[in-house]
């Protein structure tokens, strides 16, 4: 479907300007296809328009960020009318309304006593943020040796220097080395690939062996903390649901096991939310969906479904609390942490969430958003299909029986040379991924309904059917 493009002219001046001088982000601009850089021009609800005027389905949010779709009006006038009050004052010792005003709904939103909002403007950062309160909070409480950190293989945590060494992606982080010391990985939840990551001893078969096996991932948490030794672990970083590697959730009873041997070892639990937050699961933080107290989240994305860049630490009261001695402070900050057009956005963004009832149509719509996808399981090159409420991750195999994935020359030449671009070709914007095992993620705006679950599937029925012929 297209609609009016852009003057050619312009358009072409665009793409010349894009390629001289725009350095895109994880972009491998050396193998850009010959008719050059797709530029999008125009959003609204779910779909996108390129500069040519052909509609796209926006199949990712953007990048799990837009919550509540493309071109709405009140978010932007949200950001203008603030602009035109107030337009910059740091959090640094001074306030603002609707930094004030967005802490005190997100205070009301989280579970527990999670009352503090320390904000950043992005994922990394918050996640960065997290680190560094932990090892603050500890020197300050009389426990300086406890600043390393616990995360999972395969996930991804961020970019800044801090974020990226809790990421588990071993390619991600070679170019940058050295990192930050003090990251120790341990197992993620892939119940897929239960046999593998415990050398045989579980494959999940039914819900009793999901639970073992969740139990046993848990463990490896506690195993962790023992070697590296209690006194020197400050926290553990655990996604809701994993993106990297294909949207792993937790088995039942997981986070409530590394609940437990936080606890037991006096570590901090931080549930890095800045995609599970906000609606992506069906409720507004992935903790309460999953049903477990940890003592930070992180978050950005859908804070403002991506109108205006925002992240933030949600920190329970007794993170805070050596902050509140006279003479302590947390020497931490940005500039633009906070900014007052995007904590403006921040609190209308949580208005319509409830005055739209997102939540609810989340949760109305995620079983048929499963269903719909678990079609997609007839297909031979459809391993397995995983996720919860609207995020979810296809795993491509090249063997059912076998669960063989593929080889690096197969992930290059059908996940990246073919699959992602004819999937875009076709209509559908989503994302090819192989760290870890080839996948296809999906994550829709929130406001995105059966129709649109209808089209993503033939799309992607379409495009799958084609490149199994190519293996």
């Amino acid at each position: 479907m297209t609609e009016r493009a852009l003057p050619p002219e312009e358009a072409s001046r665009l793409q010349s300007a894009a390629t001289q001088h725009l350095w895109m982000h994880f972009t491998r601009h050396g193998d850009l296809p010959e008719t050059g850089v797709p530029i999008m021009t125009r959003g609204e609800g779910v779909h996108l328009w390129d500069a040519d005027g052909k509609r796209y389905i926006d199949g990712l949010a953007g990048l799990f960020t837009s919550q509540l779709g493309h071109g709405r009006r009140d978010l932007a006038e949200a950001a203008a009318q603030q602009m035109g009050t107030l337009e910059f004052m740091p959090l640094w010792s001074y306030a603002h309304p609707p930094a004030i005003e967005l802490a005190e709904r997100l205070a009301g939103l989280t579970p527990g006593d999670l009352d503090r909002v320390f904000f950043t403007n992005s994922g990394s950062e918050a996640v960065e943020t997290a680190w560094k309160l932990a090892k603050n909070y500890f020197r300050l409480t009389g426990r300086p040796g406890k600043h390393k950190v616990i995360s999972r293989t395969t996930a991804y945590h961020g970019t800044t220097h801090g974020a990226l060494s809790i990421t588990g992606l071993a390619g991600l982080k070679q170019p940058f080395e050295p990192l930050v010391p003090s990251t120790v990985h341990v197992s993620n939840t892939n119940a897929y690939r239960a046999s593998e990551l415990t050398a045989g001893a579980l494959e999940v078969t039914d819900e009793q062996s999901l639970e073992r096996f969740g139990r046993w991932a848990a463990d490896q948490i506690g195993l962790a903390i023992e070697a590296e030794g209690a006194d020197s672990v400050a926290a553990v970083f655990l996604e809701p649901v994993q993106n990297a590697g294909g949207c792993f959730p937790p088995p039942p009873g997981y986070f409530q096991r590394v609940r437990e041997i936080c606890d037991e070892h006096d570590v901090l639990l931080v549930s890095d939310e800045v995609i599970c937050a906000f609606g992506r699961l069906g409720h507004m933080f992935g903790a309460e969906h999953f049903d477990y107290q940890p003592d930070m989240i992180t978050t950005a994305k859908g804070i403002t479904s991506g109108y205006a860049p925002l992240g933030a630490v949600l920190a329970s009261e007794r993170l805070m609390e050596p902050f509140l001695q006279s003479g302590a402070m947390f020497g931490h900050g940005y500039t633009f942490g906070g900014h007052p057009a995007s904590t403006a956005v921040g609190v209308k963004n949580l208005e319509i969430f409830e005055s739209e009832g997102v939540l609810e149509h989340v949760q109305q719509h995620a079983g048929t958003f499963r269903s719909t996808l678990e079609r997609l399981l007839d297909l031979p090159i459809v391993g397995d299909v995983r996720g919860e409420g609207y995020f979810y991750g296809i795993e491509l195999v090249k063997d059912k029986t076998t669960r063989a994935s593929f080889s690096a020359e197969e992930s290059e030449r059908i996940l990246f040379g073919f699959i992602s671009k004819k999937l875009f070709e076709e209509g559908l914007y989503c994302r090819a991924d192989d760290r870890g095992d080839p996948v296809i993620q999906l994550s829709p705006p929130l406001i995105a309904g059966p129709e649109d679950f209808e089209e993503i599937e033939q799309i992607l029925r379409h495009v799958l059917s084609e490149a199994w012929t190519l293996l």
